[in-house]
């Protein structure tokens, strides 16, 4: 190993990727200059209502913001943090106009990293060897029982025969039914973690047994082998080739990367990684040694609650209650540090610096070689950024302890100076609620997680992830429902549909959408408008109250159901400017939370961004529009072949957009929906003179079917398919609107499907009429003399056919039986003379 001084032995190839994000401008003052005094937010360090935010220096915020371990893919509970960061990030910066300095780390040294990369190095080793199907059996075999052992002790009880794949489904549903069911392990409270991480084990195992049970192999037993092959060969593995951790942790920085772009997600001012700091890391626990607040021991490095505490600083001081938690304590130390061999002072103590052993990566330090502990990664990188003290420290609240107590800690035990009391090292913590499945916190080490690649290809959009997070305080727990999915979805398609009509309505009237200069408060408009100022007071309230996004949600909401309810009185209606201050207004504050990927500051626009009309300055206009024109082409040959008469037609045909395109185009404009509108309204109008002549083509019905058909088709297809909706106006030329063709398409097919669905029914009703007519005019057919003839229960009939006698013991038939034959005799005798009626006496 090379010399620590001035080398980054770990990752000394590693390609640079820390991004330098531009600070945007700070554009948005909107109330009160008095920011500072009047921002409340809820700050761990203070339990309780939330507090003043008062920054270090005016207008600016310095925070550290604790990344992402990069061992494998993130998932909605990531997303869940970092969108939330995220939010109140825009927040700060895009409403209250702060600079901020986001720094945020990559942990690429972690017990985790190494047991994952490593395991999976010794099972790419092992498949390459020879085995035979018995000695690979045997090898799968050994694997299932060890980690029943290790993981699911009551299925392998003293006294028990040895486990196998045979026995295992009885053994699993006797020892573990309960958890299955639903419930919990004890029998009494609601199923948590425990219960989760025993069912995540209990899908390892069943996948295991069906692989022996089906010779498999490797395949279904790799989640056994690997913990099983990291027991026999760990040490083997020779760690002076680094690559094995670097490939896994830059690939999943990437993944993580990519995740965040998909998702909006602003990056970092700066980013920082373990691995580039690991001597400054080195000097820090050297200095907490020499200020007496650790100690080394047998090559590792401990923090020293004791002495902590007796110089007058406070330990756990956000989790104080969690101080004592051994599993907790644990869980912070990493599950390679139980055997560590060093001997603590105390089980609280925690790693600064550990002793590497066989099989994990080292670096040289003063203790010998050794890497750093979980914790003190923070520590070091938000102090070497922001200094000895910074404004924001966030994270997820599952980080309060042991891993944020432990980086005060140790920071304030490195800036500690005797007889100044304690140092304050964060200013304002904050927790970002985790988010949870059934209970149970969302995590990777339980597997009860959805990946954000797998969320956005198949149940989300980035936008709807966002609303759905914004629906909730960042603070709380979230634990994700139909119903919170579906007030999500109702409130981005109750603002899309707003977006879309008042784009439309403006477009209709050619109105300027360049924003709107004055607007009185008198007239029409005035009690609009007066909701409008209202609800940027009660914005304004709700965000300087703890970042509330729920409230502002619902103002947005209340204000855009008022603005629609403007829009449809047609006494109000033809005066759109207070409609468009409202949607200029909300476009603003959406962008602020991040809701248009296609927006940037000072979000000036109307509307949010989607993918038909993404203003794209580098397309050029002839080639944005060159599918509109087409369609326009297309309709406009087809109404020609079909050479109609009336003067409006040969009027629509004659006029040409080319005219009115050339000028937008001229005037520069790079927006695709404002371009595409002169090809749209000639074919939108074309449409509609269609549809006006119908009423004249009563003596010529095949016209009449093929202009109708041609009407339904340019709306239903040509203009679906480029995400144009047309809506219907009496006396007035239809809307056009921008919708994603996607959802037009939907739509469309499932339109189609239920129109299919009902002729189907109707088809079976139909079918089902003439079945019973046939039955009915069958049955009828069989004179009531006859009806009972063949029927063995009776051996003698009077002359009407009725049954006199009984076969069972020759008895006549009881008076009661007779009647009722007699009702059914007179029934038949009707139903045949209605089939003689109609039929006589046809066979």
């Amino acid at each position: 190993m090379r010399s620590i001084a001035g080398t980054r032995p770990f990752f000394s190839s590693l390609k640079k990727l820390t991004p330098i994000a531009r600070q945007p401008p700070r554009y948005f003052r909107f109330y009160s200059q008095s920011r500072m005094a009047s921002i409340t937010v809820h700050n761990s360090l203070k339990p309780g209502p939330p507090v003043p935010f008062v920054p270090k220096t005016d207008g600016k915020i310095s925070w550290y913001a604790c990344g992402p371990t990069t061992y494998d893919l993130s998932h909605l509970g990531h997303a869940r943090n970092y969108l939330s960061n995220d939010i109140i990030r825009r927040i700060f910066q895009d409403y209250f106009g702060y600079e901020v300095n986001f720094v945020m780390n990559y942990t690429d040294v972690d017990d985790k990293i190494i047991i994952k990369a490593r395991r999976q190095r010794l099972l790419d080793l092992e498949k390459e060897k020879s085995y035979t199907p018995e000695q690979l059996r045997e090898l799968v075999s050994k694997a299932f029982q060890a980690y029943a052992q290790s993981n699911l002790p009551l299925l392998v009880t003293q006294g028990q025969p040895e486990l196998d794949e045979n026995n295992y489904q009885a053994r699993k549903d006797a020892a573990y039914g309960q958890v299955l069911a639903g419930g919990a392990l004890s029998g009494e409270g609601r199923p948590g973690d425990a219960e989760a991480k025993i069912k995540m084990h209990l899908n390892n195992m069943d996948s295991a047994a069906k692989s022996l049970q089906t010779s498999s192999g490797f395949d279904g037993a790799e989640d056994i082998l690997l913990p099983y092959l990291d027991s026999l060969y760990k040490e083997t593995i020779d760690t002076s080739d680094q690559t094995i951790f670097t490939d896994l942790t830059q690939r999943m920085e990437k993944a993580f990367n990519d995740d965040m772009a998909a998702l909006n997600v602003l990056e970092p001012t700066t980013v920082t990684r373990v691995t580039e700091y690991v001597p400054q890391i080195v000097s820090f626990v050297e200095q907490i040694i020499q200020k007496g607040f650790a100690y080394e021991a047998d090559g590792s490095v401990y923090f020293d609650i004791g002495a902590f505490e007796k110089a007058g600083n406070t330990y756990a001081r956000l989790r104080p209650e969690s101080r004592n938690d051994k599993a907790l304590q644990e869980e912070g130390e990493g599950s390679l540090s139980k055997s560590s061999g060093g001997q603590k002072k105390r089980d609280a103590d925690f790693a600064l610096w550990k002793r590497s052993k066989p099989g994990e990566p080292y670096w040289p330090s003063p203790w010998g070689q050794g890497r750093p502990g979980w914790h003190i990664e923070c520590s070091v990188m938000a102090s070497d950024k922001l200094g000895d003290n910074m404004d924001i420290h966030s994270g997820g609240i599952d980080l309060a302890f042991p891993h944020h107590d432990n980086e005060l800690a140790q920071s304030e035990a490195f800036f500690h100076q005797c007889g100044k009391g304690e140092h304050t090292w964060v200013n304002y913590f904050l927790h970002m609620g985790h988010l949870s499945i059934a209970g149970s916190k969302m995590s990777k080490s339980l597997k009860n997680f959805q990946t954000i690649q797998d969320a956005l290809a198949t149940t989300y959009t980035a936008r709807n992830m966002r609303i759905v997070f914004l629906m909730g305080r960042w603070n709380d727990g979230v634990e994700i429902s139909g119903d919170m999915r579906k007030q999500a979805d109702n409130w981005e398609n109750t603002v899309d549909n707003f977006f879309t009509n008042i784009k439309a309505k403006l477009a209709e009237v050619d109105a300027p959408t360049d924003g709107v200069k004055y607007l009185s408060l008198t007239g029409a408009g005035n009690s609009l408008i007066e909701d409008l100022e209202q609800a940027k007071k009660d914005l304004d309230a709700a965000l300087r109250n703890s970042f509330d996004t729920p409230g502002a949600m619902q103002v947005i909401l209340r204000l855009v159901r008022n603005a629609n309810i403007y829009m449809n009185d047609k006494a109000k209606s033809s005066n759109l400017q207070p409609v468009e201050a409202v949607a200029r207004w909300v476009t603003k504050i959406v962008g602020i939370f991040g809701l248009d990927a296609t927006a940037k500051p000072p979000y000036d626009g109307l509307g949010w961004g989607s993918s038909s009309a993404t203003a794209a300055a580098d397309i050029d206009p002839q080639t944005a529009i060159k599918h509109y024109a087409a369609a326009y082409e297309k309709v406009k040959a087809d109404v020609q072949s079909l050479h109609l008469s009336a003067s409006s037609i040969q009027s629509a045909l004659e006029h040409s957009p080319d005219a009115e395109f050339a000028e937008v185009e001229k005037s520069g404009e790079k927006d695709v929906e404002k371009l595409a509108l002169p090809y749209l309204r000639a074919t939108s109008r074309l449409r509609d003179e269609l549809r006006a002549v119908v009423p004249t083509l009563a003596s010529e019905p095949q016209i009449k079917q093929a202009v109708l058909a041609l009407s339904d088709r340019i709306r239903d297809y040509d203009l679906t398919d480029l995400g144009v909706q047309l809506d219907d106006q009496t006396d007035k030329p239809s809307l056009i609107k921008f919708v994603p063709a996607a959802k037009l398409i939907a739509a469309r097919e499932e339109k189609a499907s239920q129109l299919a669905e009902k002729a189907k029914q109707k088809e079976e009703a139909r079918k089902a009429r003439e079945k019973a007519e046939e039955e009915k005019w069958a049955k009828a057919k069989v004179a009531p003399q006859d009806m009972f003839k063949n029927d063995p229960k009776y051996t003698e009939w009077d002359a009407d056919g009725l049954p006199t006698k009984l076969a069972e013991g020759g008895e006549p038939v009881p008076k009661s039986q007779a009647k009722k034959l007699k009702k059914d005799w007179d029934r038949q005798k009707k139903l045949h003379e209605e089939y003689l009626a109609k039929f006589g006496g046809k066979a």
